[in-house]
């Protein structure tokens, strides 16, 4: 990959990755406003825009982000599954949005239902979990791709014979 084309790609993936953190924090910042803080009509008020703003654009941030991962990861010196800590990005990137569409998203309509006032209850843990697991698993892949740990794995030292 040309320098410049491996520029843009890596800047398309950081602004990604950025943008991903920043609506996990939004996330935790709506959890928290929804279930612990102020009056009912607040409450209500950050959980129906919870469940109705936040896990399109977060699935949106994910999927370029592994697509961006991919291109870098075909395209750069770093390979896919050449360094682990690469493999573990893309592991991580994975199972994250995996979890959005199983995990995340069944909860919206719950925590729309809850803020309208419609629903009796809701399980806090399900909300409260999506930012910890996320904001965890992104500050570790920042961590990753900074410090570069772990060497080169099993597959990369050791090439298929011909």
């Amino acid at each position: 990959m040309r320098p410049r084309t491996r520029k843009l790609w890596l800047v398309l993936h950081i602004a990604s990755a950025g943008a991903w953190l920043g609506i996990d924090v939004l996330v935790a910042v709506l959890v928290a406003a929804g279930l612990l803080g102020g009056s009912a009509e607040r409450r209500g008020l950050a959980l129906r825009a919870l469940g109705t703003f936040v896990w399109w654009p977060m699935l949106t941030s994910a999927l370029i982000c592994l697509i961006t991962g991919l291109v870098l990861g075909w395209g750069t010196k770093w390979g896919l599954i050449r360094y682990w800590w690469v493999a573990v990005k893309l592991v991580l990137n994975l199972t994250l949005c995996t979890l959005i569409l199983l995990a995340l998203r069944p909860t919206m309509a719950e925590a729309i239902a809850y803020g309208a006032g419609t629903q009796a209850v809701i399980d806090r843990t399900a909300l409260f979990m999506p930012p910890i697991v996320s904001l965890t698993a992104l500050s570790l892949a920042t961590v990753l791709s900074v410090y570069k740990p772990w060497g080169r794995t099993a597959k990369a030292l050791y090439p298929a014979r011909r």
